[in-house]
């Protein structure tokens, strides 16, 4: 049995090195395009919310902004918890 040259083991080290660094450039990624999409559904909440109020009510919304119902009330859910939060971080301020 032979032992690896420290050139091997370098290099396996190196390899490594490399690979890790590259995975962790793309979990890098994907946090940064998560927060993203994140933003952009938050925006997309209160937009909805906002055009619930306009059409009246969640079923004319449904139909003007060509969404299912659905997904309205899931958007409505998601602009009453970023209120709920926005509330909470002026009340711990």
């Amino acid at each position: 049995m032979s032992v690896p040259s420290s050139d091997k083991t370098l290099s396996r080290k190196q390899r490594l090195q490399e690979k890790q660094r590259r995975q962790l450039a793309v979990v890098d990624t994907v946090d940064k395009a998560e927060a993203k999409v994140r933003k952009a559904e938050v925006e997309l909440a209160g937009a909805v919310a906002e055009a619930v109020q306009v059409f009246g009510d969640e079923q004319s919304a449904s139909e003007g902004l060509d969404m299912p119902v659905d997904a309205i009330r899931r958007f409505l859910g998601m602009a009453q918890e970023e209120a709920a939060r926005a509330v909470d971080v002026a009340g711990a301020s």
